[in-house]
C-alpha cells in the first residue's frame, strides 16, 4: 500500500469494515495513543465515526507543551523578568500558569522570541552575542536536537530541559491501574527510539501495541492490528509504521542522547512525579544546562504552586478518561483565544483540536 493510497476512501473503507468484523468477537476496548498528530489525523478525519461503538479510541499525554509543569513555566518566566534573552516554539508562549505566560512577560518587555528550532535560538546567541535561554521541551522526538546544541558547546547558550519519555508514561499508567487494552503508539517518537523500546510494557502488562504513522490509513490499521493481537491472545509491539521506523530506531540519535542527557524522575503537569520520566543535561555538559549556568538567578525564584481550576478537566483528558466535550468550560468559557487549561493552547493539544474540527 503506497503512501498515496493510505488517504483512498476505498481503502478507509475496507478498514473500517475489517474494524467491525474483527470487534464482533471481541468485548468492549479501549485503546488509547500519546500523540497530537494522531489525534490530529482521527479527529480532522472523522476516524471515531468509523469505529464499532464497542471500541473507545482515546487520546492520552502525547501533547509535551500540555504536560510541561507549571512551575518550570515559571521558572523561564523569571528568566526572561531577570533579562535574560528566552527562546521557546510558539505554542509554548501562551500556556497558562499562576503568574501569566511567556507571552505575557513578553508583553512586560521581557526579551522572549519564538523560534521554528533550536539551531534558530543558536543564531540569535552567535550573532547578537547576549545570553541565551532555551526553553527545551519535547518528547524524544526533539531531543537530538538539543544534544547536538550541547555538544556544539556554545559560550554564551544554555537549555532549560524539560524533556519527557513516553515509554517511561506509559509504564507509569500501567502500573496505576490504567484501564487499557491496546496502545498505539507515536511514530514520530519512534523513529528515534524504535519500537523496540516499548517490548517491556507488553511482556510487563500484557497490553497490545501497534507503531502507527500518521494517515488516515495507518491510523485505522494499526487499530485492526491491535484488533488481530486481541483475537488471537497476543501481547507484543508490532510495527505499522516500517516505512519509517526501526526496531533499534535511530542508533546514532539514541548515542547522543544517552551523552547529554540522563533520565531523571520528573513531574508532568496535571500528574505526578513519574519515575525516570524526564531528561536532565548530563554533568559533563552542565556548563550549557540552564539551572547551573543560571543558578544565581534562580535562588531569587521561588513558586508555591495553586491548584488548577476545579472546572478544567485537562487532567482527565490526558489520561483518557474524558473528552473536551465533557468539560464544562470547552467553548463556554475556555477557547484557544482565552485558553484556561494547557490542552486548548498547543495545536498538539487535545481540547484545540476538538475545537478546531469537532
Amino acid at each position: 500500500m503506497n503512501q498515496a493510497n493510505r488517504n483512498d476512501p476505498r481503502y478507509i473503507r475496507l478498514l473500517a469494515g475489517k474494524i467491525a468484523e474483527q470487534a464482533r468477537s471481541l468485548g468492549p476496548l479501549t485503546l488509547m495513543h500519546v500523540c497530537g498528530t494522531h489525534e490530529h489525523t482521527i479527529v480532522s478525519s472523522g476516524l471515531r465515526s468509523l469505529l464499532p461503538d464497542t471500541i473507545r479510541l482515546v487520546s492520552g499525554p502525547g501533547c509535551p507543551v500540555c504536560i510541561t509543569p507549571k512551575e518550570d513555566i515559571e521558572a523561564m518566566i523569571h528568566l526572561a523578568r531577570s533579562g535574560l534573552t528566552v527562546t521557546t516554539f510558539g505554542d509554548m508562549m501562551r500556556i497558562p500558569s499562576d503568574s501569566g505566560s511567556l507571552a505575557d512577560a513578553k508583553a512586560e518587555g521581557a526579551d522572549v522570541r519564538i523560534v521554528y528550532g533550536i539551531a534558530n535560538a543558536l543564531s540569535i546567541a552567535q550573532e547578537e552575542r547576549r545570553e541565551v535561554v532555551h526553553f527545551g521541551i519535547g518528547f524524544e522526538t526533539t531531543v537530538p536536537t538539543s544534544s547536538v546544541a550541547l555538544a556544539s558547546q556554545p559560550d554564551n547558550f544554555s537549555i532549560y530541559s524539560v524533556h519527557r519519555t513516553i515509554p517511561e508514561a506509559l509504564d507509569f499508567l500501567l502500573s496505576n491501574s490504567l484501564a487499557v487494552d491496546g496502545f498505539v503508539d507515536p511514530g514520530h517518537v519512534s523513529t528515534i527510539i524504535g519500537s523496540n523500546a516499548y517490548a517491556f510494557i507488553s511482556e510487563r502488562y500484557g497490553v497490545p501495541q501497534v507503531v502507527a504513522g500518521f494517515e488516515p490509513g495507518d491510523v485505522l490499521l494499526a487499530v485492526l492490528m491491535l484488533l488481530d493481537q486481541r483475537v488471537e491472545g497476543r501481547a507484543e509491539v508490532e510495527n505499522e509504521y516500517v516505512r519509517a521506523v526501526r526496531p533499534g530506531g535511530n542508533v546514532k540519535a539514541r548515542a547522543l542522547i544517552d551523552e547529554t542527557f540522563r533520565q531523571v524522575d520528573a513531574k508532568w503537569r496535571a500528574l505526578p512525579v513519574i519515575p525516570r520520566s524526564g531528561l536532565a543535561i548530563a554533568p559533563k555538559y552542565r556548563e550549557w544546562d540552564a539551572v547551573h549556568r543560571h543558578r544565581d538567578v534562580l535562588e531569587s525564584f521561588s513558586y508555591t504552586p495553586r491548584e488548577e481550576d476545579s472546572a478544567c478537566r485537562c487532567k482527565d483528558i490526558l489520561l483518557g478518561a474524558c473528552s473536551p466535550q465533557d468539560c464544562p468550560l470547552f467553548r463556554r468559557v475556555c477557547t484557544p483565544d482565552a485558553p484556561v487549561g494547557p490542552c486548548m493552547v498547543s495545536v498538539e493539544g487535545t481540547c484545540y483540536i476538538s475545537y478546531k474540527y469537532g
